[in-house]
């Protein structure tokens, strides 16, 4: 059994007050006393329960992050960084994934119960709107991270989703591709990544001076590899395929890369891919995966901070901030 705070004080002859005042730094401790109280807590390895500290204080130190996929490598990467940053503020993260159902993140973002639990919540939505989070009676500290929800009230870490699409594509056009199809257009409204990436697939093309052919514009489901795959396979059955693939993320290129080697076709002489996401796993396929590179350290940093300065009673107006992304230009687009 692990030595409580009345084995200390019994061993060093103080009060129980004494060594929790000794413990939490208080300064109204003789120094006799405290080097007594300090010698025995070395002795028996006694360790304060922070967590029930912090529940005196109301805190809990713990975090919610809230990601629609875990399976989903970007979602995994983009964790391992929250919990990073949010450990060196002294705060434990809880995660949990709704798998984008509309019931489940209510629950878990208006429920009073996540309140009771979590000092703050970092929450990437799918299925909730501007109009469903306005509605939230619960007061905990949110920061919103993605598309959904803009302009409701609350901390949003976002990139320009537009601009990074468009980058995306025009790479293809520089390389001299012509007729360039998108694959992971939505046309739910709540998926608004979608929406914004083939906004700006679109401008993009047609700012070039080439026509966006209407069948080149796949729509999937998900944005897992099977999805990729399959929107693939229906390109390439056109009579007139594209040469280039703007993917919306990167497991639909995966995907697409993988049915596009299957049929014979050659990456990148007879058809260039692009993805989105700089997953691990695009770095090391073959080829090697094109990519916009979102900052996911950058947007974990962000969001952290944000909700730390809200706990530490920062009343400002809520911000949205965007993050930095680059293209990673490897050989699925530039050969080897």
């Amino acid at each position: 059994m692990s030595p409580t705070l009345r084995d200390v004080a019994e061993r060093a002859g103080v009060s129980i007050r004494t060594v929790s005042n000794v413990v939490n730094g208080f300064a109204h401790v003789a120094p006799a006393t405290r080097a007594r109280v300090e010698q025995v807590v070395a002795e028996l390895g006694y360790r304060p329960n922070t967590v029930a500290r912090s529940l005196r204080q109301g805190r809990s130190r713990m975090l919610a992050l809230v990601v629609p996929e875990l399976d989903v490598p970007y979602f995994a990467e983009l964790t391992r960084f929250v919990i990073e940053h949010a450990a060196a503020r002294g705060y434990t993260v809880v995660v949990d994934q709704t798998d984008g159902d509309p019931t489940r993140e209510r629950e878990l973002i208006m429920n009073g119960t996540t309140a009771n639990l979590f000092d703050g919540v970092i929450f990437s939505p799918i299925a909730l709107g501007g109009a469903d989070l306005r509605d939230r009676t619960v007061t905990t500290p949110v920061v919103l991270l993605g598309e959904r929800a803009s302009a409701v009230g609350l901390d949003h870490v976002m990139i320009d989703n537009v601009t990074a699409a468009g980058l995306a594509t025009r790479h293809l056009i520089e390389l001299g591709r012509t007729r360039i199809a998108a694959i992971g257009d939505q046309n739910d409204e709540t998926r608004q990544t979608a929406r914004l990436r083939t906004l700006g697939f679109r401008q993009a093309v047609t700012e070039a001076g080439l026509r966006v052919d209407p069948v080149l514009l796949r729509s999937t489901s998900f944005f897992h590899r099977a999805d990729g795959a399959a929107a693939m396979a229906e390109l390439l059955a056109l009579a007139d395929p594209p040469d280039a693939v703007f993917c919306y993320n990167d497991l639909l290129a995966l995907g697409a890369l993988r049915t596009a080697l299957q049929h014979g076709v050659r990456v990148p002489e007879d058809i260039a891919i692009i993805g989105f996401d700089d997953i691990e796993d695009g770095r090391y396929s073959t080829p090697s995966l094109s990519t916009i590179s979102p900052d996911k350290e950058q947007i974990a940093r962000l969001a952290v901070e944000l909700l730390a300065n809200r706990l530490d009673g920062d009343t400002t107006e809520p911000v949205e901030v965007p993050a930095d992304f680059t293209l990673q230009a490897r050989e699925s687009t530039l050969g080897r």
